[in-house]
């Protein structure tokens, strides 16, 4: 399993989207494409066949691409939360419902408090090889997702009872690059801690480099 990360910044949010691809049917799915010229570049350029869209929530702009995607590649299964309104969506899922991408197995986990049909993936790829979970607005670097539609026992359940229980070897890939700015939170609460001290470091040179 491949992930490409794709900055989307015309959204003003600092987005990311995803490009997660099988190597081996060549075939792959796409994380919240706001963008999905930039997503059908990239995955034309990976030699690869988008056939599935991942939409976390129904925020415009995580879903607002969706429509768009379907009109430049009609084939392609946009899924959603059933308890969402995710524009476009051809297929709704519910937690612990698995798809599959080829040779990689994807597990939805229902996370509801951002809004309450948000769904976070898991794909864990056939034959080994470090699984990865696509938390949306639920779980970022240092941070947590807005509780618009739900309350803090829910968001304590998808962090520590959802996503916490995943294998620690997943990789995690959020939706926004908020990491800075959760880290100059974390510092100002605990200033001397010298580990936040070296994360706000990191997360600013990462930044300056252009790296996810």
């Amino acid at each position: 399993m491949e992930v490409q990360t794709i900055l989307i910044s015309e959204t003003g949010e600092s987005n990311y989207a995803y490009l997660i691809v099988d190597r081996a049917t060549r075939k792959a799915a796409c994380v919240d494409p706001y963008n999905p010229a930039r997503v059908l570049e990239a995955a034309t350029a990976a030699g690869v066949d988008l056939v599935m869209c991942l939409t976390t929530h129904e925020h415009w702009d995580h879903a607002g691409g969706n429509e768009k995607l379907r009109q430049l590649k009609g084939d392609v299964e946009v899924v959603g939360g059933v308890n969402d309104k995710v524009a476009a969506a051809t297929k709704t899922v519910s937690h612990q419902e698995t798809l599959q991408l080829g040779n990689i197995t994807i597990t939805c986990l229902e996370t509801p408090c951002h809004t309450r049909g948000h769904i976070c993936y898991y794909c864990v790829p056939e034959g080994g090889g470090a699984p990865a979970v696509f938390t949306g607005d639920t779980l970022f670097v240092a941070g947590c997702g807005r509780f618009f539609k739900g309350t803090p026992a829910e968001m304590y359940r998808n962090l520590c009872e959802v996503l916490g229980r995943l294998p620690a070897e997943t990789q995690v890939f959020p939706g926004h690059n908020y990491t800075a700015k959760n880290l100059a939170f974390a510092a100002a609460v605990e200033p001397q801690n010298p580990a936040i001290q070296e994360a706000v470091a990191a997360a600013a040179a990462a930044n300056r480099e252009g790296r996810p």
